[in-house]
């Protein structure tokens, strides 16, 4: 609804982590929907500050009351300005749309994955997550090896933690990077608690 009213193009976005900002998806998305439990997982609703413990903490509770658990793919805003402006998608009219994530288990608000990200050296890891390795935010074991994500062909399904490298997160993502079988992942190069997982 939100990129149907304005011709198919993302929100902006902001950077940094303000807890203030306006640009955050919660506050900008907030028009179209009313039910504010939407933002959370049912296996993270509570925030570390309320005795969540990752995996399964919600991220928040923010200055303007906001908190969830599923983050937004910041590689789809509008941005044309920037170091990266040319990995924004922007607009909802881009293929592959079914291997582009929209929103998915997170631990933060927003996530922008690079495919050298390294994965969490073990279950529930997310220290030192601003601007480094932020596939963390998303490596997530909160569905028996897997997260849910949302797509940009409005599909929705589970995807297993080691999918989540061959994604199109951005224009100029490698799906076959050095963590995926078509880049020779090696199973050492995996942290022990995730090697028994499925391959892709």
């Amino acid at each position: 609804m939100f990129t149907s009213d304005r011709d198919g193009y993302f929100h902006q976005g902001l950077g940094g982590e303000s807890q203030t900002s306006e640009g955050r998806w919660p506050v900008v998305l907030r028009t179209e929907y009313r039910d504010l439990d939407m933002r959370l997982c049912p296996m993270a609703t509570k925030p570390l500050s309320e005795g969540g413990r990752n995996p399964f903490a919600a991220w928040g509770v923010f200055q303007d009351g906001s908190l969830g658990s599923y983050g937004f793919n910041e590689w789809l805003c509008n941005r044309t300005t920037g170091s990266n402006a040319a990995n924004y998608y922007r607009h909802v009219n881009v293929r592959p749309a079914d291997r582009i994530p929209v929103f998915i288990d997170c631990f933060w608000y927003d996530v922008w994955p690079f495919p050298e990200n390294q994965p969490p050296l073990y279950d529930g890891a997310t220290e030192n997550l601003a601007g480094s390795n932020e596939m963390r935010r998303v490596c997530l074991n909160r569905h028996s090896a897997a997260v849910n994500s949302a797509f940009l062909d409005w599909s929705v399904r589970k995807v297993g933690l080691k999918e989540l490298w061959t994604f199109n997160w951005h224009r100029n993502f490698d799906p076959h990077g050095p963590y995926t079988l078509a880049g020779k992942v090696q199973a050492s190069d995996w942290p022990e608690w995730m090697r028994g997982f499925k391959d892709y």
